[in-house]
């Protein structure tokens, strides 16, 4: 009889592993992922780049750019722009530069036999008139003769130079104008001047003149701007006009009178509040016949003696017979004159370029 035994038996336990300790299978198994998946995961991310690339055509500008701008517009507004720059340098190189104003000298000629000092030419600038016009913060400079003809001391240097390079001209006071220099002979010998020294200024005044550059003349210098445009001098006061009152004496700078400006003269403006405005007098040479083109700016008052005098057609040049150099020293009565210098000077500033 055959054995079927087997039949009935249990069924055979799993098979056991051969590595001991195995971790029990995970009932929560993660997803399974494509392997395509996997490599996207791990791989580093690529730059973004956007839907519609941002170009900037016809149609499209910055937003700084205004909405009726043209290319020609903006190279103006940089044009404008440097050009404002430039102009406000140059604008502050001329403010802030300070002036230089150019003084006339005074000539010594050597005496005959003498030594020393004395047997030279001597060329020299009166402190007052120096000190008068460094009070305003300018630069004060002499200006010597030139003599291109020089034989120890040869140069190519000329007056017109000193015009072209400098602010101003003051002529300061000193000798007589020789008659000869406005075509008359000296009715006495004292009274024959310095026409070298005539012929130094002269040359001076007209390359200042030229050069559109202030001029302002005192006492002789008064008298110089005179003889330049044309007209001529009294010798001597007392002389030729007798019933004048003394406009010089013994007392030198501490001699005054009275003065008065004409009606619509620069002078009258400059000084309104001023009744009877008081001067020193050191002269006994003054205008007689008035050049051309000058105006009358004041005169003594009792004999109506020309007292200044200025140039129509030009920016400034200007002569008073007085010295206000000399006037703070000699006290407060007399005219301040400091609204004259710095009218000079302000014109110095508006044409020294």
């Amino acid at each position: 009889m055959s054995d079927n035994s087997e039949n009935n038996l249990p069924p055979a336990a799993p098979a056991v592993s051969a590595q001991p300790d195995a971790p029990p299978p995970d009932h929560n198994p993660p997803p399974v992922t494509s392997a395509t998946e996997s490599q996207a995961a791990r791989a580093p991310s690529e730059p973004y780049v956007p839907a519609a690339k941002i170009e900037f055509g016809r149609n499209s500008a910055p937003a700084w750019q205004l909405p009726d701008d043209t290319p020609w517009k903006q190279t103006w507004r940089v044009f404008s722009a440097r050009l404002q720059s430039l102009s406000d340098q140059v604008g502050r190189r001329l403010t802030q530069r300070t002036l230089k104003i150019g003084v006339s000298a005074r000539i010594f000629h050597p005496e005959a036999g003498a030594k020393g000092l004395q047997g030279k030419t001597l060329q020299y600038l009166e402190e007052s008139i120096a000190q008068w016009v460094m009070s305003r913060d300018v630069l004060v400079l002499m200006i010597p003769t030139v003599n291109t003809n020089g034989m120890l001391h040869p140069s190519k240097i000329r007056l017109r130079d000193y015009a072209k390079h400098l602010d101003g001209l003051v002529l300061q006071g000193g000798a007589d104008v020789a008659p000869q220099t406005y075509s008359q002979t000296a009715t006495r010998p004292e009274w024959i001047g310095d026409s070298a020294r005539d012929m130094y200024e002269l040359e001076l005044l007209h390359e200042f003149v030229e050069a559109g550059k202030p001029v302002l003349g005192i006492c002789r210098g008064c008298q110089l701007i005179n003889v330049a445009f044309g007209g001529t001098l009294y010798q001597d006061i007392a002389s030729d006009v007798p019933d004048a009152q003394s406009h010089v004496n013994d007392l030198y700078d501490s001699h005054r009178h009275t003065i008065q400006f004409p009606p619509g003269s620069s002078l009258a403006s400059m000084f309104s509040a001023q009744a009877t405005p008081l001067v020193n007098s050191i002269h006994h040479q003054a205008v007689r016949d008035l050049g051309r083109d000058l105006r009358i700016e004041a005169v003594s008052q009792g004999d109506n003696i020309i007292e200044a005098v200025r140039h129509t057609k030009s920016r400034f040049v200007m002569g008073v017979q007085w010295h206000p150099e000399f006037h703070r020293a000699g006290g407060a009565e007399l005219l301040d004159c400091t609204p004259i210098l710095d009218s000079f000077l302000r014109a110095a500033r508006e044409t020294r370029f």
